[in-house]
């Protein structure tokens, strides 16, 4: 080959050579992301989601773009993130909901295994309240008359298989009471039956029941998040009154498809976990009830592992069928 061939040819590896490490240093993003909710557009995981995405889009330098994706329970958003090109471009908000979902259902996902966790976002305790006509002022009187009175006693949930309906399942379990569920469809069709009494007990959203609690139409008891609410900062855990461990909160969390770059996660996470401290979006979540949680893409994971083994149990236990 002649000289000036040999040259041509050297040179052109040195400019593939540059413009490939240019490609690689190219910074992220440099396009729009979606960001997927599994839900419908209005409610509180969207709300909080598009709180997420404007302040992402502003800190990013690109439009976050909120795609409502609901339908089987969250099922149809999760495969469509767990199936996605892992480059950062597309990522999903996730709630507790995901993973029970997954247990009840053949879900065409695997929470743990087909996602790679970037943070927790916020999380919402439940309110364990009774009708003013049950004898017990706090929750230890409620487990020793609901004990002495086994099948006496209703408590209503969102529907079954809900993560209400799980809530009222661990509780059982782990204080060795026998308690009637009453599926409701949603929380706000229950109500009307336990303001009445002729349910006796549930385990509301905080925000829900506050009206009710601040009434008198309905008593609090404690809240089963392991550490006191914001919105009832008087009201003892479950833990604090009697029941060592019980821990349940409906968390929001932000996922990408699984073998996401690390880089890419570890960015995300801390630009979200920045945004969680401004006012506004703290002021957003407390509106819902829910306080900002930050996580690093570790510990989200080991949350999320804590969560399908807990849920798994109480399922198993409780003999819960998907419907």
């Amino acid at each position: 080959m002649p000289a000036s061939a040999l040259l041509a040819v050297a040179l052109a590896a040195v400019l593939l050579a540059m413009t490939g490490a240019k490609a690689q240093a190219q910074p992220y993003p440099t396009k729009p992301i979606r960001l997927i909710v599994p839900l419908a557009a209005g409610g509180s995981m969207d709300i909080i989601a598009r709180g997420i995405a404007q302040k992402l889009t502003e800190r990013l330098g690109q439009t976050v773009v909120v795609d409502n994706r609901p339908g089987a329970g969250g099922s149809i958003g999760a495969e469509l993130t767990a199936h996605a090109v892992p480059d950062g471009y597309t990522l999903m908000m996730a709630s507790a909901s995901y993973v029970t979902h997954a247990l009840m259902y053949r879900a065409p996902y695997h929470p743990v295994r087909d996602f790679a966790p970037i943070t927790q976002v916020s999380a919402q305790p439940y309110v364990l309240v009774v009708h003013p006509a049950v004898p017990a002022a706090t929750a230890g009187e409620l487990i020793t008359y609901a004990r002495s009175n086994p099948g006496h006693l209703n408590y209503a949930s969102s529907g079954n298989g809900g993560l209400i309906h799980l809530t009222g399942e661990l509780f059982k379990s782990m204080t060795g009471v026998s308690l009637v569920h009453v599926p409701y469809k949603g929380m706000a069709a229950a109500y009307p039956d336990m303001l009445a009494g002729q349910v006796q007990l549930g385990f509301p959203a905080t925000v829900s029941a506050l009206p009710h609690i601040k009434s008198g139409k309905l008593r609090a008891l404690a809240v089963t998040s392991r550490v006191r609410a914001k919105i009832l900062p008087d009201l003892p855990t479950l833990h604090e009154a009697g029941v060592p461990g019980f821990d349940v909160t409906q968390w929001y969390g932000m996922l990408a498809p699984a073998s996401t770059p690390p880089i890419i996660v570890e960015l995300l996470q801390r630009e979200v976990v920045a945004l969680l401290t401004q006012p506004d979006v703290i002021a957003r979540m407390a509106a819902d009830g829910s306080e900002p949680v930050s996580s690093t893409p570790r510990g989200f994971a080991t949350h999320i592992k804590s969560e399908f083994a807990k849920w798994d149990g109480v399922i198993r236990q409780a003999n819960i069928r998907g419907e």
